[in-house]
């Protein structure tokens, strides 16, 4: 009797991974249907047998230039996705979300392909585990690059969960000791920052399930409740309690989030009778 093969982790992944196989599927169905994309996705998706390869090849084409080029920081991707499995989970939770948030995404495959804040979130992922490994010049190197590329800038030190939909991304800041906990949605000029020139702890604390609309600013070391949303270009100063309603310049609590899951309903209009009932 023959000895069973013995798959490693990065095998059983190549055969057991839903999210890439669909990735895959899709891929190839677009190549069919827009051969000029044929050679582009071949070699962005479908040469590749695993999802974190695919990735880490995409930011890395997409990131690398004549400082450093897109073979080096691939080998520094990998080396980061293999040394910490959670940054590929992640990246996969996030393709889920992106698909059942944002009414412009239609399969799996694209935003690995062509949402900016996608590619900005997963190379904030490689650069904060580069900051937690002691690497800082290079995650800050790869702030530098996202910020040039992206328009986004997030300091690698800021800490953020799994499930996060970032819609277009433009102008989006988070600071170094913000917190951005899983399932959050947010979406372009939203700020997570400082209130001035303070030191320590000093950035906003955004909780699981929170919606934060166009052009929001969270400033300080204040906690935005889990469940709750924050109306567009509202100024949020003080703490916003969970499963409630934030709006204005300054912000006010005018009611509560008017779902159970504001960041999966994307519902951004405030309800008549919400208005002027800010405490």
């Amino acid at each position: 009797m023959s000895k069973p093969v013995e798959r490693n982790y990065a095998d059983a992944l190549a055969v057991c991974d839903p999210v890439w196989e669909r990735m895959r599927n899709e891929a190839q169905e677009m190549a069919q249907s827009e051969p000029a994309l044929a050679s582009f996705l071949y070699v962005t998706v479908l040469n590749h047998r695993q999802f974190n390869a695919s990735l880490t090849y995409h930011l890395a084409q997409k990131l690398g230039n004549t400082e450093i080029r897109a073979m080096q920081l691939r080998e520094i991707f990998d080396d980061a996705l293999k040394a910490s499995p959670e940054i590929g989970e992640a990246a996969r939770a996030d393709i889920v979300a992106y698909y059942e948030r944002d009414p412009a995404c239609h399969s799996y495959v694209q935003p690995l392909l062509f949402f900016k804040g996608y590619h900005a979130l997963q190379t904030h992922r490689i650069a904060h585990w580069l900051w937690t490994q002691g690497r800082r010049a290079m995650a800050l190197y790869l702030q530098n690059r996202i910020s040039d590329l992206f328009a986004v800038d997030i300091h690698p030190a800021a800490k953020i969960g799994r499930g996060v939909f970032i819609d277009h991304a433009t102008g989006i800041v988070i600071g170094e000791t913000a917190v951005v906990d899983d399932d959050v949605s947010m979406l372009h000029g939203v700020t997570l920052g400082g209130t001035g020139k303070e030191t320590g702890d000093r950035h906003p604390k955004v909780r699981r399930g929170v919606l934060i609309s166009v052009g929001a600013k969270v400033l300080g070391n204040i906690v935005i409740g889990e469940y709750s949303r924050i109306g567009a270009g509202s100024v949020v100063l003080h703490d916003v309690p969970a499963h409630c309603t934030a709006v204005g310049v300054p912000a006010k609590i005018v009611g509560c989030a008017g779902c159970d899951t504001p960041s999966h309903e994307m519902d951004h209009i405030i309800g008549e009778d919400e208005k002027g009932a800010g405490v």
